[in-house]
């Protein structure tokens, strides 16, 4: 199998090109079929339609179905309708249970029912397992293409059981021991297979201390597990310790880059409309909520500078400062929240302490309160001429950084608390929350020392 690199990938591309434009089938499987499946999708994706329906007539459904897999769901929705219902339905049959789940989970339910009853009941019955768990659970993501053996079997019956079903499971670095009731009750791995001698029985080799997970449990704690473990596949059980499945590293992958782009878009007030295939009122419907709240929050800001409107009329270089105060604000809360929603997304918070971290952030917040302070005890009185102006700015800022960074880090672990993602403290929340606390204690700062402007 080749992969391409960036001299050659140019090159492969125009020849296989060139081999669709002349019908050379011979030729075009012979240089499309020896690529790695990643290269290939890539290779298919950039195809004109024509083209790719001649794809169609030289791969079987069976050899597509490294390509179709290997597509963006999106994409795949767009493909299948160029499809034949009995190619779709072999290529589905050749398809890893729980890719052909995580596909069928995003069509029309008669669609999907239609694609089920056409497929091979073994293969159909799998992937209706699958979708009866809970999205984003263990069960959900899990793959049935997986090797249990039993103990009393020898090293050598396993490596030959290994030859027959090896080219059809996701992986087979980890083997998994099951007792008569399909009960996990060890693992070995392939090393220790290997290196085992050939009439050794498995009991004897495994390991009986396995670290499995259970159907419902959530995919990032999952997630999680594998990743402290250093794991390649971890075995899925029901609540009675029967193995039903596995989950690997590369469902790990995208079950992290999916939690990673939902706590983006939270903590950007963004949630569902981080797709840039998004249409424009899509996005727009999935972001109004937080801009009308926010909106509502603005007017509370704008009445907290009304409520001092005696004070900016006496004194009106006070308004030039409220953006400062503001934007500081605002960033600095910003910051906190993102540090301790990585610090629950990781564990670290229960390894550090909650009142250690929280005092961490609140020293920092001090700090830099202190340095900001410093910073316009300096360049105030230089600008403005007034040493009493510089001291107002400059200790309300101090405080402002020092309440913002407390707001930042306590809002997310009252949310994580009430067993919410605390992702949903987003950045622009806590930004207006500080915007109007740091309003309050500058002008009433303002306010008391007016007398001595």
């Amino acid at each position: 199998m080749v992969r391409l690199n960036e001299q050659t990938r140019e090159e492969y591309v125009n020849h296989i090109l060139q081999v669709l434009k002349e019908n050379d089938k011979e030729q075009f499987r012979e240089a499309f079929l020896e690529l790695h499946p990643t290269d290939q999708m890539d290779i298919f994706s950039n195809l004109e339609k024509d083209q790719r329906q001649l794809v169609y007539v030289y791969l079987s459904a069976a050899e597509f179905a490294e390509v179709f897999q290997e597509l963006e769901i999106e994409d795949q929705k767009r493909i299948a309708l160029e499809l034949e219902d009995d190619f779709i339905a072999e290529m589905f049959n050749n398809m890893y249970a729980d890719d052909v789940a995580d596909y069928l989970a995003e069509i029309k339910d008669a669609k999907a029912k239609a694609i089920l009853s056409a497929m091979d009941k073994e293969d159909a019955d799998d992937v209706k397992e699958l979708l009866s768990y809970p999205p984003e659970t263990a069960g959900a993501i899990m793959t049935k293409e997986y090797i249990s053996i039993r103990a009393t079997q020898t090293a050598a019956e396993v490596v030959q059981l290994l030859r027959e079903q090896g080219p059809d499971a996701e992986t087979v670095y980890y083997l998994y021991v099951v007792d008569e009731k399909d009960k996990l009750v060890g693992v070995i791995s392939l090393r220790d297979l290997i290196i085992a001698p050939t009439n050794e029985k498995i009991e004897n080799i495994m390991s009986s201390r396995v670290v499995s997970v259970e159907a419902h449990m959530d995919q990032e704690e999952v997630a999680k597990l594998i990743k402290k473990y250093d794991f390649l596949a971890a075995p899925v059980v029901t609540s009675t310790s029967e193995l039903i499945g596995i989950v690997t590293v590369d469902d790990v992958m995208d079950v992290l880059e999916e939690e990673a782009t939902e706590d983006l878009g939270e903590i950007s007030a963004v949630r569902g409309a981080t797709d840039v295939n998004a249409t424009a009122f899509t996005s727009a419907r999935k972001r109004s909520p937080w801009i009308i709240l926010l909106m509502f929050f603005g007017l509370i800001t704008a009445g907290v500078i009304g409520q001092f409107e005696e004070t900016l009329e006496e004194i009106v270089l006070l308004a030039v400062f409220i953006p400062l105060i503001m934007d500081s604000a605002g960033n600095t809360g910003t910051q906190s929240l993102a540090v301790m929603v990585r610090a629950l997304a990781t564990g670290a918070l229960e390894k550090k302490g909650l009142w250690s971290t929280i005092k961490r952030e609140f020293g920092t917040g001090l700090m830099l309160g202190l340095i900001c302070a410093a910073v316009l005890m300096v360049l105030v009185p230089f600008i403005y001429g007034s040493y009493m102006l510089a001291f107002i700015v400059g200790i309300s800022l101090f405080f402002t950084l020092s309440v913002s960074t407390i707001i930042g880090a306590v809002v997310p672990v009252i949310i994580n608390k009430l067993k919410l993602d605390p992702a949903i403290a987003s950045g622009p929340f806590i930004t207006t929350v500080n915007d109007i606390l740091g309003l309050l204690i500058y002008f009433s700062i303002a306010t008391s020392l007016i007398n001595y402007l």
